[in-house]
């Protein structure tokens, strides 16, 4: 996938030798002032991780990978503005927070942008490429889960036409008792 954005950046799929890259934008995103609610792990978890872990990360959510897809935007010089990535959940299995999977989904997570990039028009776009990448590949639905005090991320997940289910998410060591699930349905 790769399709340019008005914007002065284009919205890509990741290749799997970019794990370096996929490694920075991750760590920024780790010490955004509201990290301890939008991601499920710490900046120093992260940066402990081997190299191996990137690699294997970028290789899972790389261009033509059945499974999962990360997309990215890229800006002039090369540089990372921003990214989301969609995992494919099977009907029939169970998610990660032990709820059954009753058809087949895209779970949005790591989605970041620069704080210089916010409001441009630049999270809709990755939420754009996400979708098209999911639907193309059989998901009926999208989902994502988000913090109830996370009220910038639920916004702009409102913009990209998801709304809250209705459900809540247990989740334990962290950053509350519970998430928010927003869907979009196909």
């Amino acid at each position: 996938m790769s399709a340019s954005v008005p914007g002065d950046y284009v919205i890509r799929s990741i290749h799997a030798d970019e794990w370096p890259a996929v490694k920075e934008l991750r760590l920024r995103a780790l010490r955004d002032p509201v990290a301890d609610l939008a991601y499920l792990e710490t900046y120093e978890e992260a940066a402990a991780r081997p190299d191996s872990y990137w690699q294997e990360r970028a290789v899972r959510g790389a261009e033509g990978a059945a499974g999962a897809q990360q997309v990215v935007a890229v800006g002039p010089g090369g540089l990372w503005l921003g990214t989301l990535t969609v995992l494919v959940e099977e009907a029939g299995t169970t998610d990660w927070a032990g709820f059954p999977v009753e058809r087949r989904q895209g779970h949005v997570v790591g989605v970041f942008v620069r704080p210089e990039w916010r409001g441009s028009g630049l999270t809709k776009a990755l939420f754009d490429a996400g979708l098209e990448w999911g639907w193309a590949n059989g998901v009926e639905r999208m989902r994502l889960i988000v913090h109830p005090g996370n009220t910038r991320a639920q916004g702009a997940y409102r913009k990209a036409g998801f709304a809250p289910s209705g459900r809540t998410v247990p989740l334990e060591g962290g950053p509350g008792d519970h998430e928010l699930e927003y869907v979009l349905e196909r």
